[in-house]
């Protein structure tokens, strides 16, 4: 009788319940992975009325790899561009939220009894949102078009990044067993560095390799390297002491920067579904039914203190990031869940064995009745916003929208400044590399070479020239590269008392190369007469061969901002705006009643009060397009308005809304809405709108005043500018600021 193995008849079994319970859930309309964890609870140890899996170790480690891919495509959605691109007002929400909630799960914790470990991992597993809930109730809903879903998208992106940081502190407390601070700094140090180190080489070397060898990558090519990709830097990840889910991860945010990015996630998104399901059923594996009945009452407490908490904390945090209420009060209630991310690092406390048996089934349930609950609470969103407008006191709500307005504008930056930001990034990136190759050449290569080629002191000249030759143009870029030079420039010339400071930047600069130099001699020989020697060749090489490493190390820098922008020049991201009026871009369909007819005939903004910002056919970009301009079939349009405007003239283009927007000769990410304050001494001052030459100036329109208080939408063009007028145009973000001088 021919036997099969164990391994095979549990992946059938858990599959089947699987497929059945997602069919189910499909169905009803909910969430796949409730589905999934409801299949691994039927075929789990606890339920005995039909077949249960045997062999859980097997399926454990199947479910550690469905972890790993998991994150690699959060990863590949994730992108470190991204990140960059949401802005202040998602960062300070983000971080608001994330610690607010690590505060109230640990108070719950305790409240309830539990111990400090227990505690402590429930504020983890409270503090992070589900990015798979909220995308699918927004499409559900039809409000990704809405303003608050481009900041709670800001809100996700940061999320992921602090749940990754979360994973390292969490795993270095569980083994200490005690808040140990220079541990904690050194893991968040350490975790940087890695950080810092692989995006650069990944961006560098991972777009060179795909595009180097595009004409061979068919799609089954293309799904072997990705995943032997991910897995490469899974191993880098364990071998560097963190968990396999933060190489995935990395792997995933680097493929992410690549123009194959869509096709690596479309190719392995089967990959990803199938071991995911393994991973979210292997959840459900490991609920007691027991548990959950005895600690009915703390999943209650716990649910509560996650809808309450995360509306507070998230809502606040948007508002003192400078949203208005309407948008926070969304965003606080958009947020209101737990998710995948949440079971990672409840799998995490079981898997080191520092949680107790009750944490993980109670957050699966608090996770799987606020999944329920979120598309409610995003509905419900708008008229309790009305609610609170109508209930708080006036005072209030005129200075939260003071506040909101003061925040968002256009903010000048200092000579200072810009040169300080300079400086800080080149020597933290230069630094890091600089490390790593001293790290690489004593650790790595020395030994090869004095083991296996030539022994001795000869050996170590030999390592010690080698690493010195791939130093060489970093050392030039962190000690002798022009940094901004206009900045420099301005300070240099313009105030005799920052030339003091300004010698000591240079001097710092050199003194942390030369350090370098001197702590990677000092690894390989021991006497000083060597490292000084050594030490006079290198800074005289440096000085000598300066055109030569200026011009190899700009090739490298080239190479590395195409790889890294060249995603970017294929697909850009719509923006985070102020105000309640946001840009969209709709299309106008072939069978629109728009097509053919001007600007002027439409008369759109006196009918709907949108502004048309630019209009793409093609390659050609029409910025602020005039009023005999005509619309024609398949024109991409960049329009400004509300929430209710842009809802309401969306028909008409009889297209949607599309989330990427293309870009091209003229980058529509330029196009922002921005706020320019008038004073005495502005050239504005005075003058009307059509005589102020904003149009010609910015490329741009005026699409609102706040004048004592009061807001002038779409103001007629012979309206006069006063003192202290607060003016909103919608232009090009790099001109706008030519109105201040």
């Amino acid at each position: 009788m021919i036997h099969l193995p164990v391994l095979i008849t549990d992946l059938g079994l858990i599959l089947a319940a699987a497929g059945i319970t997602t069919l189910l859930f499909k169905r009803i309309k909910q969430p796949l992975v409730l589905g999934y964890i409801l299949a691994g609870l039927l075929v789990g140890p606890h339920i005995d009325f039909i077949p249960t899996v045997t062999d859980l170790d097997s399926v454990h480690i199947w479910a550690e790899i469905g972890v790993i891919f998991l994150l690699f495509n959060l990863g590949l959605e994730f992108s470190f561009k991204k990140l960059v691109k949401v802005g202040g007002s998602a960062s300070i929400t983000a971080i608001v939220e994330v610690i607010s909630m690590l505060v109230i799960g640990y108070i719950a914790g305790k409240a309830m009894g539990w111990s400090n470990m227990d505690s402590i991992f429930l504020g983890g597993i409270l503090s992070i949102s589900s990015t798979t809930i909220i995308i699918r109730a927004f499409e559900e809903l039809g409000v990704k078009h809405k303003k608050f879903a481009g900041l709670v998208f800001g809100v996700l992106i940061v999320e992921d990044l602090v749940a990754i940081l979360l994973l390292v502190l969490l795993s270095t407390l569980a083994v200490s067993q005690q808040f140990a601070g220079a541990e904690m700094l050194e893991s968040i140090l350490k975790l940087c560095f890695f950080l810092i180190l692989w995006f650069i080489g990944g961006i560098f070397l991972v777009p060179t390799f795909l595009k180097a060898t595009k004409k061979l990558m068919n799609d089954e090519t293309m799904l072997i390297v990705s995943i032997a990709l991910c897995l490469i830097m899974v191993l880098l990840a364990v071998k560097a002491g963190f968990s396999p889910a933060l190489g995935a991860f990395i792997m995933g945010s680097i493929l992410a920067e690549t123009t194959q990015a869509e096709r690596i996630e479309h190719l392995t998104k089967s990959v990803k579904d199938l071991f995911a399901a393994i991973f979210f059923v292997s959840v459900g594996m490991l609920i007691d039914p027991r548990i959950l009945v005895d600690y009915a009452v703390p999943i209650l407490v716990i649910t509560f203190a996650t809808i309450i908490g995360k509306f507070l904390s998230s809502g606040l945090g948007a508002l003192l990031s400078g949203q208005p209420l309407k948008t926070s009060v969304q965003t606080g209630l958009s947020l209101a869940q737990i998710g995948e991310f949440s079971f990672i690092i409840a799998t995490l406390g079981v898997t080191l064995k520092v949680t107790s048996d009750f944490l993980y089934p109670v957050a699966v349930a608090v996770s799987a009745i606020t999944t329920f609950t979120t598309p409610y609470l995003i509905k419900v969103s708008e008229p309790f916003y009305l609610f609170l407008e109508r209930t708080l006191p006036k005072k209030w709500i005129a200075s939260i929208n003071r506040y909101s307005s003061s925040t968002a504008g256009i903010t000048t930056l200092s000579d200072w400044k810009i040169l300080l930001k300079s400086y800080t990034f080149n020597l933290i990136i230069h630094s890091v590399i600089l490390i790593a190759l001293i790290f690489v050449g004593s650790r790595y290569l020395q030994p090869f070479i004095t083991t296996n080629l030539i022994n001795g002191n000869k050996g170590n000249i030999i390592s010690l020239v080698f690493t010195l030759l791939m130093m060489t143009p970093f050392l030039w870029a962190l000690a002798i590269r022009r940094i901004e030079r206009r900045a420099y420039s301005h300070l240099w010339l313009n105030k005799k008392y920052t030339r003091g400071p300004l010698v000591s930047l240079e001097a710092l600069r050199i003194a942390l190369a030369i350090f370098y130099v001197g702590f990677l001699i000092f690894q390989l020989y021991n006497t000083w007469l060597a490292i000084t020697i050594a030490l006079a060749l290198i800074i005289l090489g440096m000085f000598i061969f300066s055109r030569r490493l200026q011009s190899f190390y700009n090739r490298l820098e080239s190479r590395f901002l195409l790889n890294l922008h060249a995603r970017e020049a294929e697909k850009g991201q719509r923006e985070i705006l102020p105000w309640d009026a946001h840009l969209a871009e709709l299309v106008v369909a072939p069978e629109s009643k728009l097509v053919g007819k001007t600007l002027f005939d439409l008369s759109i903004r006196e009918h709907y009060g949108v502004n048309i910002a630019l209009i793409e056919r093609g390659r050609i970009m029409i910025p602020t397009p005039g009023r005999d301009e005509r619309l024609y079939p398949n024109d991409k349009v960049l329009v400004i308005g509300t929430d209710q405007q842009l809802a309401a003239i969306k028909e008409l283009f009889e297209g949607s809304v599309e989330e990427n927007m293309e870009e091209s000769s003229f980058p529509k990410k330029d196009m922002t809405l921005q706020k320019v304050v008038i004073n005495s001494n502005s050239p504005l001052f005075g003058q009307s709108i059509r005589s102020s030459g904003i149009r010609e100036t910015t490329q741009g329109l005026v699409v609102g005043i706040e004048r004592h208080g009061e807001r002038i939408l779409n103001p007629d063009s012979d309206l006069v500018f006063e003192n202290e007028d607060i003016v909103w145009i919608v232009g090009n973000n790099k001109k706008v600021p030519e109105l201040l001088k």
